[in-house]
């Protein structure tokens, strides 16, 4: 029997975390990363999400991306409990209102820039005419329409990144979140990337939680949070 589709309030925020916990075993003790997190992502919302190495951060993300399960708490995703839903759900969930930008890239090294744009397009059942369309198209957004036919090792560490926001835009996520995507790159580089991926995320109007170190950035966005000592609080 298939589940129901669950269908979110309109009113929802694209993302929230309820007293969401994530400890890990280390040497025989438990370490607590951080405990009963709370965050709402508004539609359209651009957040940073900043804090020291080591604080947490990627488990963040990761747990807010459905890619792990927190230890306690709930992810809500347009207004549907994710923690209750099984792993298929989960993943068709992600698949389609998720994208992801690591900071290693990530991309698959036997495929084109434009191939790594359409695979994951063809993965959720789009036509590979449309989907080589739609990967064109936000390729040249990104600068990269001569490069296409490119393998990732033909080309720069800012234009391999530039693939990886292609992709984690690719199937029209309602929220994108983002794990260092220019921790990886030079200042005058980062700087271009950043400003390539905010201008995408305004234009389609994404949610959006960026981990970064680069204060500088941060304060561009339209909210910051902090992550520290197993809190996460808002910035002032």
């Amino acid at each position: 029997m298939s589940e129901p589709t669950i269908l979110a309030d309109p009113k929802d925020p694209v993302l929230r975390l309820r007293e969401v916990t994530r400890t890990y075993e280390q040497g025989g003790a438990r370490l607590k990363v951080f405990h009963d997190a709370e965050l709402s992502l508004l539609p359209g919302q651009l957040v940073a999400l900043v804090g020291p190495s080591g604080s947490g951060k990627s488990s963040l993300l990761h747990i807010a991306g459905l890619l792990e399960k927190p230890d306690s708490g709930e992810v809500l995703i347009n207004g549907a409990r994710c923690n209750k839903l099984s792993d298929d759900r989960r993943t068709e969930i992600r698949r389609l209102q998720v994208g992801f930008v690591y900071q290693f890239h990530h991309l698959l090294p036997e495929f084109t820039a434009l191939e790594n744009v359409v695979l994951p397009q063809m993965i959720a059942g789009m036509d590979k005419g449309q989907a080589e369309d739609r990967a064109s198209g936000l390729l040249g957004r990104l600068g990269l329409g001569q490069r296409l036919d490119h393998l990732p090792s033909q080309l720069s560490g800012g234009e391999q990144q530039r693939v990886a926001i292609g992709r984690a835009l690719a199937n029209g996520p309602d929220l994108l979140l983002a794990d260092e995507p220019t921790g990886n790159l030079d200042p005058r580089t980062a700087g271009e990337v950043y400003a390539e991926l905010v201008t995408l995320v305004r234009e389609h109007k994404l949610t959006a939680l960026i981990a970064t170190h680069n204060l500088e950035l941060a304060r561009h966005m339209d909210r910051i949070v902090r992550l520290e000592d197993g809190k996460l609080l808002d910035e002032v």
